[in-house]
């Protein structure tokens, strides 16, 4: 609450701007009593970008919105600012505080996902492999196990952060006996540690 409005940030994770627009325009129905629905938005590896202050003064809200996605460095980001206004005025310099501040805040208590790009392996092993190997592969946080297939034999579909150590500890789980295959590179989203 500052002066007697409520600055309320929403935060979602888009996949393109299509996602993004569709996200606001359900939110603007949603909220349809707020008096001002504030957005912007960043696409991946921040090639589009975009804001609106949807009737505040031109620069006071999606501006310093989109200044805080990209001095937090974040991509596929969209931040919606809704404000329900409290009878008094707070001025340019005010409006751009309290909603660069309103998404700063929602940052600080979002979980935020780091994007990396990681080497994809195809791993194929016997049933009676297929549970210990498993249990190792989930124990590593450098490997992101996908799916299953199972089969007359078992094939584990991973991601690892790096290539020569999972084939070195796979070939060790499974003395050998694994076949593993390259598979294209996939990016991955992880939990930042901040």
């Amino acid at each position: 609450m500052i002066n007697k409005s409520r600055f309320i940030c929403f935060l979602k994770r888009i996949d393109g701007e299509p996602d993004a627009r569709a996200f606001i325009e359900q939110h603007r129905k949603d909220h349809w009593n707020a008096n001002h629905n504030c957005t912007a938005f960043v696409t991946a590896d921040g090639l589009i970008s975009r804001s609106s202050d949807d009737g505040e003064p031109s620069g006071t809200a999606g501006a310093p919105m989109l200044e805080m996605l990209n001095g937090h460095h974040m991509t596929d980001t969209l931040a919606i600012v809704t404000r329900y206004f409290g009878g008094v005025k707070l001025g340019a310099g005010g409006l751009v505080r309290a909603y660069g501040r309103a998404v700063s805040s929602a940052l600080d208590t979002a979980t935020v996902h780091e994007i990396r790009y990681w080497s994809q392996l195809h791993v194929t092993v016997n049933h009676d492999l297929a549970g210990s190997l498993e249990g190792r592969l989930r124990s590593h946080d450098d490997i992101d196990l996908q799916d299953v297939t199972y089969s007359n034999v078992v094939t584990f579909h991973l991601a690892a952060a790096d290539e020569k150590t999972a084939r070195e500890l796979i070939n060790s789980y499974t003395a050998g006996a694994a076949t593993v295959v390259d598979g294209d590179e996939v990016r991955i989203e992880i939990p930042s540690r901040d």
